[in-house]
């Protein structure tokens, strides 16, 4: 197994690290995951490998996240620019923060040995990966117990702030905090409060009861805002994170003296063993040289950027569902050109937030005059999140009820989130979604057409079964058959009937993808052997994508997808 590994997770680049023994042994990990694609341990890695061989550092699986805007996802709200000619801060934070708890730790949990509690998961960054650390700890404890903030940027506008109006750290959180003192110290802009913003959040969160075994400040006398201080203080911060010793420890370096909260005078320097080769160094001495000025240069190196992409002919609706209380966002797409006879076919899409972007911008190619299909209505069903897939809302809302004893161990090892909420909302979809876009647009009622993928599959063949009047198609890509052993087969032999009972023949595609787990495709499979036998009620077909997985297998279908709910 190789070690170092290059992995793409949705959209976002991951560089992963593997320990030492982790092909020799069958041991979970900690995982510790680090902003800017891992460069506070890409930076050391042979003098981490020489700190676990020594045994003077725990082995722990690093994994890099990329970010293509620091400004927006290392942010936590919006906020004006250090420059007067520079565009403002985006404050994405929590949808970033949201992506790596749901999606991306997801992934790694499932695809490698990890030891998934909070106690064992930390987050760790520089400047402003180490200001979204913090704020990763307030949002979502319950997923990230070990917060590293190396020179965080503390000085961001209404940090302070938030941070007295939160009182105490959350429960069982443990931070490491390093700072220089030289850190702003020439700057005239708010970056000059650097040094005494890290000073004062220390001081606040010991004066609110914090004990010094959960929260530790290191500072580097001489220290400025460059990567050899925030590097050389990585391995300090992953073995007081994660090594679980409470007491002050000295230096695994064995040239730095820890200072405590009185901040010691006497620090010694020690040297970083870099692992990259001289071409790598030349490659990125120019994000190296300047760090100190890092946030203020990424705010200038954005200036003429859009911070958002608005596909044409699409607009945003909130709507509360009046069922369960829960806020849903409702993406549409809007057909080019007059309706047809008879009205525009529709598509309604789950998991809008991941997919709504793509449907809209394929119909408003592909429906082009004169050769192109005909145009649809696209209503995409998505959550109040920017982040792709919000985990906790779909399990609630796509899913019947499953008790411990109906649903296989996580791959995680994690309890399973709330579920049972499938019924309130295909209820919000049916007697308030569908009247409120039937009032605005001209809807061929014969063409209404649902789209699911995973969990949303699921749901998609429950509304099939349970509810059949609904919509007239039906698309479920990789559907969560297995869902509460198989459930999904008493629904079938209940739906056979109310299919009976419509005048018009329901249509279903399924999809799966060649490369899914073979649980998943064997699902798919035998679900279409026993439809294809009920032609008489149900027109069924099953299209195995060559070579796509469980998630590339949704651009490859969008297409005929399209095709199917405009014919």
């Amino acid at each position: 197994m190789n070690r170092y590994q290059q992995l793409m997770i949705e959209e976002r680049e991951l560089i992963l690290y593997l320990p030492p023994s982790y092909e020799e042994s069958d041991r979970s990990y900690p995982v510790a995951y680090v902003h800017d694609e891992g460069d506070l341990f890409t930076d050391c890695l042979n003098y981490l490998d020489h700190l676990f061989a020594a045994g003077q550092l725990d082995e722990v699986i690093l994994v890099g996240i990329s970010s293509g805007n620091r400004n927006r996802e290392y942010t936590p709200w919006p906020a004006k620019p250090l420059v007067e000619s520079g565009p403002p801060f985006s404050g994405d934070g929590r949808a970033y923060v949201d992506e790596i708890a749901d999606v991306i730790k997801a992934y790694i949990d499932r695809q490698y040995r990890t030891l998934a509690e909070p106690q064992h998961t930390a987050i760790i960054g520089g400047s402003f990966g180490g200001l979204i650390s913090m704020f990763a700890g307030y949002w979502r404890p319950e997923i990230f117990g070990r917060i590293g903030m190396l020179s965080a940027s503390l000085w961001y506008e209404g940090v302070m702030d938030y941070i007295t109006q939160q009182g105490r750290l959350p429960a069982g959180l443990k931070v490491y905090m390093s700072i220089g003192q030289l850190e702003g110290v020439y700057k005239k802009n708010a970056q000059k409060n650097m040094f005494p913003s890290n000073i004062e959040a220390h001081r606040y969160w010991s004066e609110q009861g914090v004990s010094p075994d959960r929260l530790h400040l290191a500072v580097d006398p001489d220290g400025t805002h460059d990567p050899i201080f925030m590097s050389k203080r990585f391995p300090d911060a992953l073995q007081w994170l994660l090594n679980g010793e409470a007491e002050e420890q000295v230096s695994v370096k064995g040239q730095t003296q820890r200072e405590d909260t009185d901040y010691h005078d006497q620090h010694k320097e020690h040297n970083i063993q870099d692992n990259k080769g001289n071409q790598d160094n030349q490659d990125n001495q120019d994000n190296q040289d300047n760090q100190d000025n890092q946030d203020n240069q990424d705010n200038q190196d954005s200036q003429g950027k859009t911070s958002l992409f608005h596909v044409p002919g699409t607009l945003t609706w909130s709507m509360q569902s009046n069922e369960n209380g829960r806020k849903y966002r409702i993406f549409i797409a809007e057909p080019m050109g007059p309706p047809p006879e008879g009205g525009y076919p529709v598509l309604y899409s789950l998991d809008a937030n991941a997919t709504f972007g793509t449907l809209a911008e394929a119909i408003r190619l592909q429906s082009r005059t004169p050769r192109g299909i005909p145009s649809a209505l696209i209503v995409g069903i998505g959550f109040e999140s920017d982040s792709p897939i919000v985990s906790d809302e779909r399990f609630y809302n796509f899913t019947e009820f499953a008790a411990d004893d109906e649903l296989p161990v996580r791959p995680n090892g994690m309890k399973w989130p709330e579920t049972g909420g499938i019924e309130a909302f295909l209820t919000f979809i049916e007697h308030q979604l569908k009247p409120a876009v039937e009032k605005q647009y001209a809807v061929n009622r014969s063409k209404q057409a649902l789209f699911g993928h995973s969990l949303g599959g699921f749901f998609t063949l429950y509304t099939l079964f349970t509810r059949p009047h609904i919509f007239q198609r039906y698309i479920a890509a990789s559907p969560s058959v297995w869902w509460k052993n198989h459930v999904l087969y008493k629904r079938w032999e209940e739906g056979k009937v109310r299919l009976q009972q419509n005048e018009q023949l329901r249509k279903l595609r399924l999809y799966v993808g060649s490369e899914e787990k073979p649980s998943m495709v064997q699902d798919a499979k035998e679900l279409y052997a026993l439809l294809k036998e009920h032609t008489e009620v149900l027109e069924t077909t099953l299209d195995e994508i060559e070579g796509e997985g469980h998630v590339s297998v949704l651009p490859s279908l969008i297409s005929p997808l399209l095709r199917f709910v405009s014919a």
